[in-house]
């Protein structure tokens, strides 16, 4: 199998995110670290993990067993719900690494979906040490809204590298993609198919067959062009292969205003809801 190599994208910081990340969300444990080690030979070089202890321990069996110097390869993990305090945060970054046998991450992620207190500030101030100490390279954030940054900046005086937010042709989220470009925060867009409800959309299924893609490909090519990173899930090697191959062709303008026109606000995940402060 050929390597492809994927673009990036530079964050106000200077830090090269690849476009293309592999997500591990729903490929059952014993298959990660196959299907890892299929993604880094096919040029993945992006992986982006959940909060299962299995993914971090797989993932990095995967790429300590590449032979890739740590440079080459970009790791995103996250901070589940239940640790919020500067202690748990700085503990749980800790046990992350030592899953993955690194030493440090590229993106470490405060992922909450469901209320909160001020506790999540706590976290956010951990997180800032955590970038000072060089433990993660980047910071960011997952399902925040605009009135959330806002308020998280208010409060911590910092703001986050990225925000990963469900986004698809049916969600595509317009406002708050344009606040982040206002404000050089990366988008970064998980169920970036939509869990797959959106490939046999027919506008889709016409563009795809005009370029000879699949709708897979056309959806994430749409994802590139608008400058998002993306996260899709892939749990063969026919996946794998089938999404990384979408960075050769190009979508007309008109192709993406089609594609634009199939917004309905509809979020396939759960529905992320206001934190308090």
């Amino acid at each position: 199998m050929a390597q492809i190599t994927t673009p990036s994208i530079r964050l106000d910081n200077g830090i090269e995110v690849p476009q293309l990340g592999f997500g591990v969300s729903h490929v059952l444990p014993e298959q990660t670290r196959e299907l890892a080690e299929v993604a880094l030979a096919a040029g993945y070089r992006h992986f982006d993990l959940t909060t299962s202890f299995d993914d971090e321990a797989a993932v990095g069996a995967a790429l300590a067993s590449s032979g890739l110097p740590r440079e080459a390869y970009f790791v995103t993990a996250r901070l589940c719900d239940s640790e919020l305090d500067r202690d748990s945060t700085l503990a749980a970054l800790e046990a992350s690494l030592e899953r993955l046998g690194l030493d440090h991450l590229d993106l470490y992620l405060l992922d909450r979906s469901t209320l909160t207190d001020g506790r999540l500030f706590d976290a956010w101030r951990a997180f800032a040490e955590i970038l000072r100490e060089e433990a993660s390279r980047a910071i960011g954030v997952s399902n925040f809204r605009i009135e959330d940054l806002v308020l998280l900046e208010a409060e911590t005086k910092t703001h986050p590298a990225v925000n990963q937010i469900e986004l698809h042709p049916w969600h595509q989220q317009a406002d708050l993609r344009a606040w982040h470009a206002a404000h050089g925060i990366l988008t970064a867009a998980w169920s970036p198919l939509a869990q797959g409800a959106v490939l046999e959309e027919p506008a889709i299924v016409e563009i795809a067959g005009a370029h000879g893609r699949t709708p897979a490909q056309t959806i994430l090519r749409w994802h590139a062009q608008l400058g998002n990173a993306a996260i899709p899930r892939a749990v063969s090697p026919a996946q794998i292969r089938e999404h990384i191959e979408s960075f050769d062709f190009d979508l007309s303008e008109e192709e993406m205003t089609t594609i634009a026109s199939l917004d309905r606000g509809r979020e396939i995940g759960a529905r992320p809801a206001r934190f308090a402060s």
